[in-house]
């Protein structure tokens, strides 16, 4: 109906523009034969010396026949007497009165304006929301309705977080058997919120809850409730609600909630805008939740610092769930799920990969598979092989390879000894993560080379050993750079800037300066609608920051000692793997290894054992008094 409504309003649009125009434009048929068009004063003299045969006047023209049969036209000023002189002088004279214009053109002219902006307002209206029938439709919610088509993802297919699918499997439970809960008086959470990184599958576990649970799922992003019109969101928000109470039990998911969620009153606009009154329709709605309803609502953020208070309370958003960056088994589960539908060669070991890609989130280890699915096509392989694997880690972390870069033998030499002095400097510093590869391969956009650390475990605290050990490493390129060619360059300064963020935070956040003591100095405001980090408290004086510069540099000062103490100790291991990178390009970790004369884990446990039975040698035994050994028996015969 809303179709036909429309088409009719467009012809009558149509058909009035068009007789307009015709009305308009019409102008009076010419004759066949092209009249003589003459002056007013030769009309006159033509008519006084007997050369009109006849003549015809209409409103200001005059046209006739000359006596030779000669046509012609004139514009006369006025006709008031002009038809009696005429015919005093023996011309047949013939008037013809004014042309009436039909009422109906007269009332369409006068009323075209009009009409023309209400049709351009009807059409405008129609098609701003898609088309045709949605003239009324601006209250109407945009969510997806999934009946028989739910999604058919399930917790099958989401893998790291089996403590999330857990804590939302039992809201699937209640769902399909409501009574088996109320029988013991328990209630539904009304809201659960999915908390955790980018990336990390909150939308993923939704959909997953949406194929598990038997129940209708609605699907609805944060920002489709705000528009342009002031009180459309409030409005789609109601509108959402009438309709999940009519196919309740059901599940409502907001994708992006922060959108709509945001903390109120904190904004430039004051506390009336469209956003804050779609979310009170929204706190109304989730409060106003009958005891009984069936209605449960699933949102997922990563802002949920910039939430609305009254939103998280207990009564709407009942249930958080964390989800947060995966352990390694959790990386080797994820790995799993994505692989199932690729071609992988016997020698791809997932839980190598996994302990290779701490941080990574499932968004990145999909990144990765998908990289080495490509990388092994380009290669015209048949099947995916680790080396792949090894090389979309790479190309995941620091960017793909940039071969293409132009860098002389010069610059080269000097990537090479930087690199060689944090890897260095990472090996013979105990507590620090292994070297995993060095390369001096350009890579990225600013990367001129790079060197590789993963640690054997997920680490949640750091000691003050192994944040002053990162900074030592990170010191050690430009260590290097000092010692071999007497002069530094501008490639640490990414280094430089870690280095000083690093110690910063030991000495204001963390407590870890002896002489400021256990203080947390600064306190940032993260203002929710202008910023992170707008603005920056400095709750401490003049004299403190002066303190605070002080034990920032020694920290940084004593790193570089201790860098340039081992670089200087091991300076022909420095030339060795420096002159190897330069040949190679990349070193693997076990290759270091196998340079330095360090041991493998192997070898390390076979030594262990001898020391046990009194059969290594001191040089050995110094080898792993460095490398430092969990067996109690074993560090009382290096003590």
């Amino acid at each position: 109906m809303g179709r036909l409504i429309k088409n009719l309003g467009l012809y009558l649009i149509l058909v009035v523009l068009v007789v307009s125009l015709v009305n308009v434009f019409l102008s009076p048929a010419q004759s066949p034969q092209q009249a003589e068009v003459i002056t007013y004063s030769e009309f006159l003299t033509a008519v006084d010396t007997g050369q009109i045969k006849s003549v015809t006047i209409k409103e200001n023209t005059v046209s006739g026949r000359f006596i030779d049969g000669r046509s012609f036209q004139a514009e006369v000023v006025g006709t008031g007497d002009l038809a009696k002189e005429i015919a005093g002088k023996n011309v047949n004279v013939q008037v013809e009165p004014p042309q009436k214009t039909p009422w109906w053109a007269t009332m369409i002219s006068s009323f075209f304006p009009t009409l023309l902006l209400i049709g351009v307002w009807i059409f405008f209206l129609y098609n701003m929301q898609g088309g045709g029938g949605k003239v009324m439709n601006f209250a109407k919610s945009k969510a997806k309705l999934f009946l028989d088509n739910r999604p058919k993802v399930t917790f099958d297919d989401v893998a790291g977080c089996d403590e999330s699918k857990e804590e939302l499997s039992e809201v699937i439970q209640f769902l399909r058997d409501p009574g088996k809960f109320r029988a013991l008086g328990a209630k539904v959470p009304k809201g659960v919120l999915l908390l955790g990184p980018p990336g990390t599958g909150k939308t993923l576990l939704a959909r997953a809850a949406a194929g598990e649970a038997d129940v209708p799922f609605f699907s609805v992003s944060g920002s489709d409730f705000v528009e342009m019109f002031v009180g459309v969101g409030a409005a789609r928000v109601r509108d959402l609600f009438e309709q999940a109470r009519k196919y309740q039990p059901c599940i409502i998911f907001i994708d992006e909630m922060d959108a709509v969620g945001r903390h109120r009153g904190a904004g430039l606009g004051g506390g009336h805008d469209e956003r804050e009154q779609t979310l009170n329709q929204l706190l109304v709605e989730l409060d106003g939740f009958d005891e009984s309803t069936g209605i449960i609502l699933i949102a997922a953020t990563n802002r949920p610092d910039i939430l609305d208070p009254a939103l998280l309370r207990p009564g709407r958003f009942d249930r958080h769930i964390v989800v947060d960056r995966p352990d390694v088994k959790g990386r080797e589960e994820i790995l799993a799920v994505h692989v199932r539908n690729k071609k992988i060669a016997d020698d791809v070991d997932l839980g190598v990969v996994a302990r290779r890609t701490p941080g990574f989130v499932g968004a990145d280890l999909a990144n990765l598979v998908n990289e080495a699915a490509l990388l092994a096509a380009r290669a015209g392989k048949s099947l995916i092989t680790m080396a792949e694997f090894e090389e979309g880690i790479d190309r995941v972390i620091a960017g793909p390879e940039r071969k293409s870069r132009l860098v002389s033998d010069k610059e080269r030499r000097i990537i090479a000894f930087h690199e060689t002095g944090h890897a260095l400097v990472a090996k013979y510093l105990p507590n620090c993560d292994p070297v995993h590869k060095i390369s001096i391969i350009p890579r990225g956009h600013m990367a001129l080379g790079y060197t590789l650390q993963l640690p054997d475990e997920d680490r949640f605290l750091m000691s003050k050993t192994e944040l002053t050990n990162q900074i030592t490493v990170l010191l050690g390129g430009r260590v290097a750079e000092e010692l071999t060619f007497g002069d530094v360059t501008t490639g640490a300064g990414n280094d430089l800037d870690r280095a000083t963020q690093i110690a910063r935070r030991m000495v204001t956040e963390f407590g870890m300066s002896d002489a400021l003591g256990l203080v947390k100095l600064g306190h940032k405001h993260q203002e929710v609608f202008l910023g992170r980090d707008i603005a920056d408290d400095k709750n401490y004086s003049d004299n403190v920051a002066y303190m605070i510069d002080q034990e920032v540099k020694a920290i940084i000062d004593g790193c570089y000692e201790k860098a340039k103490q081992i670089l200087t100790e091991k300076k022909e291991q420095v030339e060795m793997v420096a002159e190897t990178l330069l040949e190679k390009e990349v070193i693997e970790g076990k290759e270091l290894d196998e340079l330095l004369g360090f041991v493998t884990e192997e070898e390390t446990e076979e030594q262990e054992e001898r020391l046990l039975h009194g059969d290594v040698k001191e040089s050995k035994k110094e080898e792993l008094r460095r490398k430092g050994s969990t067996k109690p028996e074993v560090a009382s015969n290096l003590a």
